[in-house]
């Protein structure tokens, strides 16, 4: 996966983040600190805005964990995220469940169709992390 990711990265950052791979100009790119060893990673995601908010889903393609990208955020709640040509730092807020968290989700799916799917491949609940502009 991490060849996978770093050859998205740097296909994103190569076309300032247009065009990329069947996801189109959809991706940001989330750089986080890791939970457990505190090393600086950066994760390709799948985002749609909510107003000013970047909203992305901790799918991992439906599969029954989450993926790292998510602890590290509910661990270190400071990142940074790069879309198109622009890089700033984020406040993130995991939303694991509830209102809020299903009508995200929902308008995850309707901007980047996999994510329908996602749900019926886990039994856990997808959560999604809302990321703001840092002050």
């Amino acid at each position: 996966m991490a060849d996978w990711n770093k050859g998205i990265v740097d296909e994103f950052r190569a076309k300032s983040g247009k065009g990329i791979g069947h996801f189109g100009d959809k991706l940001l790119l989330l750089t986080a600190r890791g939970a457990k060893t505190g090393e600086v990673r950066t994760t390709p995601l799948v985002y749609h805005r909510d107003g000013d908010r970047y909203i992305v889903a901790a799918s991992m393609g439906g599969a029954p964990r989450h993926p790292a990208w998510y602890h590290n955020l509910v661990k270190h709640r400071e990142a940074e995220i790069e879309v198109g040509t622009e890089r700033f730092k984020v406040r993130a807020t995991p939303i694991a469940r509830g209102p809020e968290r299903d009508r995200l989700y929902e308008a995850h799916g309707a901007n980047f169709a996999p994510f329908k799917e996602y749900p019926k491949k886990t039994t856990r609940i997808i959560p999604v992390v809302v990321l703001e502009r840092a002050t």
